[in-house]
């Protein structure tokens, strides 16, 4: 099964905008990391004063519907009301392809369909529409 959830951007107040949704819709955040959490070996490199921001949080909002964000990083620009993205997971890794493929035709890659440290197979692009979008897989084991 395909699913598409949005994914937020914050300029360093992820955890309180989390908080303030949570009051909002309920239900408990499953997870919340921090760019420290990251292993040493990530590909994803940041500053200590990025380090205790937001690298991913969920809060499902219903069964089907998962509201995800995460803080910028310095590298990362950041543009108030464009700081969203449509994130799709899929079951199957050849699907990720097909639609990460088919996404980023005339596009541009802003990182590669690749297995991350979390265990998915993960790819961001901005396609010719100028859309943010997030694309993964859960690898099998």
């Amino acid at each position: 099964m395909t699913t598409i959830n949005p994914y937020l951007t914050f300029n360093g107040n992820c955890e309180e905008a989390f908080s303030f949704y949570q009051s909002i819709f309920g239900g408990e955040i499953p997870y919340a990391g921090k760019f420290k959490d990251m292993p040493e070996n990530a590909e994803c490199q940041v500053s200590e004063e990025d380090k205790e921001k937001i690298m991913h949080i969920s809060l499902p909002i219903s069964k089907e519907t998962i509201l995800m964000g995460s803080d910028r990083t310095g590298a990362d620009q950041f543009v108030e009301g464009n700081n969203f993205s449509i994130s799709i997971s899929t079951d199957l890794e050849e699907e990720a392809v097909r639609i990460f493929n088919a996404l980023s035709e005339d596009g541009t890659i802003d990182m590669p369909l690749n297995k991350t440290f979390w265990g998915s197979y993960f790819g961001m692009l901005t396609d010719k529409f100028n859309i943010k979008w997030m694309v993964s897989a859960q690898l099998k084991e």
